[in-house]
């Protein structure tokens, strides 16, 4: 307040009369920050977001030292323990056999360690889930944008290939392309290959879930087309590779990451799902689905043949839901959160 009574309007940031301006903590935390910068700020700030990103940091890392973990187990995935199985095939002891050498017991039946089989199905689930998400996600993109750019007899035909693909039913479709598939490859009392079960399900995935990703990807390039960075560009006689992944693409990472996000456990349940049909990942190789396929006659007997798998199973498509959900949240200027 000045001698005559009269406030003096001091800028914003700046400090005392005659001193040097000096920023304020809340200017300083805003200045320069990029939008993913602003994202992760937002993630940080949500519980959730790093509660479930935590459950999938250390659910991701066991799955990937697989091979390590089971040699300090000291029991691989296809190790069995038939003498530790009663006349009647069940695990001798309580809970399914649990002891300090197998921490989630032993199949009925084969014998074999519930925990090490576990570790290896979630590395067959993740890989499985990561390469169809990546592929799904790049067909996706590149057809949303082209369709959405070009326009015309472009973006009809390629609207008109999403609508077929999203009319044909999926699993019906499965059940009837994966045998036959196996079939022209190998005969009928032929072992089929793990690598070439896992690269027939990302196919069957490939297949269906690009066009989600692909409608997602064209509504925003319709929005973005008549902008005027857009416009500078076509002045300037960009070429359409140029105007499609310089431009464009740029401005559309967000929502193309949260796409990928929650693509991934539709493709976990998905796959647990065929395996568990019989139609997917086939024996020795460990899989979730047809772990709880298997454990099904054992439900009053052994719950906790069931039980380990299929709360493992839940734990990751929640997680990878609820961090989806936090990084749609994040990447959206308009939120509050």
């Amino acid at each position: 307040m000045s001698r005559s009574g009269v406030e003096k309007v001091v800028p914003d940031g700046a400090g005392p009369v005659g001193e040097p301006g000096v920023m304020s903590e809340e200017r300083k935390a805003f200045v320069g920050r990029s939008p993913g910068q602003l994202a992760w700020a937002r993630l940080r700030r949500d519980r959730t977001a790093m509660v479930s990103g935590g459950v999938l940091v250390v659910l991701m890392v066991l799955a990937l030292a697989a091979p390590l973990i089971s040699k300090l187990y000291g029991v691989g995935p296809n190790e069995q323990f038939q003498e530790l199985l009663d006349g009647n095939g069940m695990p001798l002891g309580y809970v399914g056999g649990i002891t300090g050498d197998h921490w989630f017991g032993l199949e009925p039946g084969l014998g074999r360690d519930i925990f090490i089989r576990m570790i290896y199905g979630m590395r067959t689930s993740l890989f499985i889930a990561f390469a169809a998400a990546l592929v799904t996600t790049t067909i996706g993109v590149v057809a949303g944008i082209v369709a959405g750019f070009l326009g015309g007899i472009v973006d009809t035909v390629i609207s008109w290939i999403t609508d077929v693909a999203l009319a044909l039913p999926f699993l019906i479709f499965a059940l009837a392309v994966v045998p036959t598939v196996a079939l022209r490859f190998y005969g009928p009392r032929e072992e089929v290959p793990a690598w070439f079960q896992v690269a027939v399900l990302i196919g069957i995935f490939a297949a269906f879930g690009w066009t989600s990703t692909a409608r997602l990807v064209r509504g925003q390039v319709i929005s973005l087309r008549e902008r005027e960075f857009v416009e500078a560009a076509r002045a300037s006689g960009a070429g359409l590779g140029h105007m499609l992944f310089r431009q464009l693409l740029p401005n559309l990472w967000a929502p193309i990451l949260v796409a990928f996000s929650l693509a991934v456990p539709q493709y976990i349940t998905g796959e647990a799902a065929l395996s568990f049909l019989g139609i997917g990942i086939l024996e020795p190789t460990a899989d979730f689905g047809r772990m709880i396929f298997q454990s099904i006659p054992y439900l009053q007997t052994d719950p906790a043949y069931v039980f380990f798998p299929g709360i493992t199973i839940f734990a990751l498509v929640l997680a990878f839901n609820l961090f989806g959900d936090a990084l749609r949240d994040a990447l959206d200027p308009k939120s509050s959160r």
